[in-house]
């Protein structure tokens, strides 16, 4: 079965699961205190999952529950201040456009469309309402570490969420590292490089252009050591995010092999019983450690080309690479993360910042928990946390995450930042809901 019909635009950054390891603690059980920090001008410098984007779409009520916000509105008992956010109005609540569940068809989720809202052209490309007043949440959908040091990539000729945010002067001539940089703060929350490796991943490791292409440490370590600097410039404190493993997210582990073995023994009345892959050496037949992207098209097993050979079945005509992260592309996938995530720790150790350790916490928690006898998981959409584009975070997700940052914060800084009740957040919406 097809889990998806729209395929997903892949300039989207990673999604993680988190958890808070204890309830939240009431106001009356002690006294919030902001410790050694100083959380009165707060910004928040990261990409998609910075800004709220969920269900493959930014709209308002996403935004609305970005972990930043969460976070922020925690810290107005220790002194906190003002935090905006770029959101869409309540005309334009659409947004980008984003996808809902519209029911389930033998156990199997249908999505459709919500048509956007907040589109001023289409030409050459989609761009969005522009919003140029102050703003502290700086999440930027599709922004990756190594690309925010170019200025080339806002604009038509780039990123269209960081257009949004720019004066037309302004448009491919700006870094997003000055852009952020350039704004008023005393703490900062930094969470850029998911994408680095993300958009790799979730093309099967094949690299097409800038966007999805896998970052070398070399390159990684500089771009990193880079940013950090323009933001302690003046000696804010700040937390930073280490990168989940990325091969663990809905997106590469809801259509499995077996799956799609099934589907094509269905369609061949049990003639065929296994599907081939393409490989980067030969094509060979799938195992169960190879990982399908969620929007495979199922639809096209079987389907013989213009020399009669059946799309998937046969060796002349296997599934192509981008739809699966083969087991060998998943293992460089894991080590390249693993090595980013020791820069991530000796740059956050060297400035003494709080760090939020999202990899060390998803591999802890990957199997699942029951929270509030609410289960969490990375299951896809029975899990809570992530969305229906198989990356992003639902409001739980983002309550869970902003936990997780306020837990490193406290305890860097000695404050005491109350956390979120995730109780009061939902996962996935149902129809009706």
């Amino acid at each position: 079965m097809n889990i998806m019909k729209k395929k997903f635009n892949l300039y989207i950054g990673l999604a993680i699961l988190g958890l808070a390891s204890s309830c939240a603690p009431s106001l009356d059980e002690f006294e919030p205190s902001k410790g050694t920090a100083d959380f009165s001008k707060f910004i928040a410098v990261g990409n998609s999952l910075t800004s709220g984007y969920a269900n493959n779409g930014l709209y308002l009520e996403g935004q609305k529950v970005a972990f930043p916000n969460l976070i922020a509105e925690q810290m107005k008992a220790v002194g906190g201040g003002e935090f905006t956010s770029p959101f869409f109005s309540a005309e334009q609540a659409n947004g980008t456009g984003y996808i809902k569940l519209k029911g389930l068809v033998d156990g199997n989720p249908v999505t459709e469309q919500v048509p956007a809202q907040a589109v001023r052209t289409t030409t050459p490309q989609p761009l969005f309402t522009k919003y140029l007043d102050p703003i502290q949440n700086l999440g930027v959908p599709g922004m990756r570490l190594d690309l925010s040091l170019v200025a080339e990539m806002s604009g038509t000729a780039g990123n269209p969420y960081f257009e949004r945010l720019l004066p037309d002067a302004a448009v491919g001539k700006t870094k997003y590292i000055e852009y952020a940089a350039s704004h008023e703060h005393s703490f900062f929350s930094f969470w850029l490089g998911n994408n680095d490796v993300l958009g790799y991943a979730t093309n099967g490791a094949v690299t097409t252009n800038p966007t999805n292409a896998l970052i070398n440490t070399t390159t990684f370590q500089f771009a990193y050591s880079t940013f950090i600097d323009a933001l302690t410039k003046g000696g804010q404190k700040g937390v930073v995010a280490t990168i989940p493993d990325v091969t663990t997210i809905p997106f590469l582990n809801t259509v499995t092999t077996a799956r799609i073995n099934a589907g094509v023994e269905a369609k061949t009345n049990g003639q065929v019983k296994n599907v081939v892959i393409a490989t980067k050496t030969t094509p060979r037949v799938a195992t169960a450690e190879d990982r399908f992207v969620l929007t495979f098209p199922t639809e096209k097993l079987g389907v013989p080309d213009n020399l009669g050979r059946p799309y998937g079945v046969h060796p002349g005509n296997p599934i192509e690479d981008k739809y699966v992260l083969d087991k060998d592309e998943a293992a460089q996938v894991v080590s390249r993360v693993n090595e980013i995530n020791a820069i991530i720790k000796n740059i956050a150790k060297s400035k003494d910042l709080a760090v939020a350790d999202v990899h060390a916490f998803l591999n802890k928690v990957k199997g699942g928990y029951i929270y509030n006898g609410v289960a969490i998981s990375s299951a896809y959409i029975t899990g809570n946390a992530f969305s229906l584009d198989g990356v992003h975070l639902t409001p739980m997700g983002n309550a869970i995450v902003a936990n997780l940052f306020i837990e490193a914060i406290n305890k860097q800084y000695k404050s005491t930042i109350p956390t979120v009740d995730i109780s009061n957040y939902p996962g996935v919406k149902f129809p009706g809901e």
